[in-house]
């Protein structure tokens, strides 16, 4: 019994560690409605929780292409953008989330 104990904690242990270096790195998830802002670049607009309103998407390695104007969730880390002011991501993994956006 003491050894199942031990293990379960060992376990939530390593998972709270690894959820910590996540967060460490910066890496963050949005959900809105995924824009088309020009030739190759997508915008996060509509953000729920409204701060910020839009999100900057300076890279992506998952292909956006084919959900504009679909409602999504994107993953990345907070980068350097055009624009100082506006809060810019470079996207590592984007979950389709609706067909419809508001």
């Amino acid at each position: 019994m003491k050894t199942i104990k031990f293990l379960t904690s060992s376990a939530l242990a390593c998972l709270f560690a690894v959820g910590s270096i996540a967060q460490a790195e910066g890496e963050h998830s949005m959900t809105g409605c995924l824009a088309k802002a020009g030739d190759g670049v997508f915008s996060l607009t509509n953000v729920e929780g409204g701060t910020p309103a839009t999100v900057a998407i300076a890279e992506s390695a998952p292909d956006l292409s084919g959900h504009v104007g679909h409602k999504v969730e994107i993953t990345g880390t907070t980068v350097a953008g055009a624009d100082p002011t506006a809060h810019t991501m470079k996207v590592t993994a984007m979950k389709h989330v609706d067909a419809a956006c508001p």
